[in-house]
């Protein structure tokens, strides 16, 4: 009996382990950054399109990240692809 719970105890160990932070962030792109869309000539196109942005970052998972509001007020997390400017995960708050 002793066996079978130290044998669950280090699976889930196991298992908890690899459910790292890193693991589960969203993942945008493997392309390499010399195919990205510029950052800077990225973001003035997101504020001409008429968001306010508070943050922009480049995350673990190769994607542009911003911080900020849409043109309507609704404020927003968004994940782009930098090799395209798709949206490939969008959450309000």
């Amino acid at each position: 009996m002793k066996k079978l719970t130290l044998f669950a105890a280090v699976t889930s160990l196991t298992i908890l382990a690899g459910c790292s932070e890193e693991h589960g962030s969203t993942q945008c792109t493997q392309a390499p950054q010399s195919e990205w869309l510029n950052a800077n000539d990225f973001q003035a196109q997101l504020l001409n399109s008429g968001y306010k942005i508070n943050e922009f970052k480049v995350t673990g998972g190769n994607c542009y990240e911003i911080y900020g509001f849409e043109a309507d007020g609704t404020k927003v997390e968004i994940y782009f692809n930098p090799t395209d400017g798709s949206i490939v995960k969008r959450e309000e708050e």
